[in-house]
């Protein structure tokens, strides 16, 4: 009995050793994950039944804001783009044409494109975070609300005759007139030649347009800067860069009366 006693002890022993080190491993917690099929696929097949049902109900029980048919003698003042170009219309009102109907459109489109190889950040992937998503979530909805929904507001309710700002239950006098002196930024600083205004122009838009890369000796030492690289930091910053130009310009325009930063013979911006 003594012996069995004895060579048992050192499987005991072990087995006890093996008991408390499986109590140090520390349990790695899993995922906090779902399959797509059946969860999200119902709720997103729900989701779009409920929208469905009241974009029915909506355009049953409210005509289409229709005009009169159209009358060339009778010219609507103003005319007005649909309601989803009425921001790029009035986008107008900042920019040359040129610029506000093909380069910022296009920099949105290629912008959007974009997003996914310049992201590098895997927290949201699957889920829904705004603690680890600020600034991306932050950007999107400046850009979406303020630099797209408030544009088509303004030129739907705000843009009367002769496209002049009128403020929410003023009249839209047809008949209005409003003495504006626009003028460029150069000649505003004090640029009176050409030259002068070509390099002073190109020194402000610069400015507007660059201001990142001169936080490259900052953001450098960052350690997301060396997961981003300078490649991908310089497309980001270009990008973020035009988008804050807009709002930019607004203020300009409305504080100053400025109508272009840089006049050449080639372009305006």
């Amino acid at each position: 009995m003594a012996e069995a006693t004895t060579e048992a002890a050192p499987a005991v022993a072990a087995a006890d050793a093996g008991v408390k080190a499986a109590k140090k491993v520390k349990e790695v917690p899993l995922p906090n994950r779902i399959h797509t099929w059946p969860y999200l696929v119902r709720l997103d097949f729900l989701a779009s039944l409920i929208v469905m049902t009241i974009m029915t109900a909506w355009s049953i029980a409210i005509d289409a804001p229709l005009e009169e048919p159209a009358n060339p003698n009778k010219t609507p003042n103003p005319s007005k783009a649909p309601w989803y170009f009425l921001g790029l219309q009035e986008m107008l009102v900042y920019f040359d044409p040129w610029m506000a109907g093909v380069v910022l459109p296009s920099l949105i489109i290629v912008g959007l494109m974009v997003i996914p190889y310049i992201d590098f950040n895997p927290r949201g992937n699957g889920y829904y975070t705004l603690a680890e998503r600020k600034f991306a979530i932050g950007t999107f909805l400046f850009g979406f609300l303020i630099l797209w929904i408030l544009l088509i507001f303004l030129g739907t309710f705000m843009r009367g005759p002769g496209w002049y700002f009128f403020w929410p239950g003023q009249y839209w006098d047809p008949h209005k007139t409003v003495a504006l002196t626009n003028v460029d930024l150069p000649y505003l600083l004090g640029a009176r030649t050409k030259t002068a205004q070509f390099i002073l122009g190109a020194i402000a838009t610069g400015a507007v347009f660059g201001w990142p890369a001169a936080l490259l000796p900052v953001v450098r030492k960052k350690d997301w800067f060396k997961q981003m690289g300078m490649l991908r930091f310089q497309i980001a910053a270009m990008l973020f860069a035009t988008m804050m130009a807009l709002p930019v310009k607004m203020l300009l325009r409305w504080t100053f009366n400025i109508k272009y930063l840089w006049v050449t013979p080639w372009f305006n911006i």
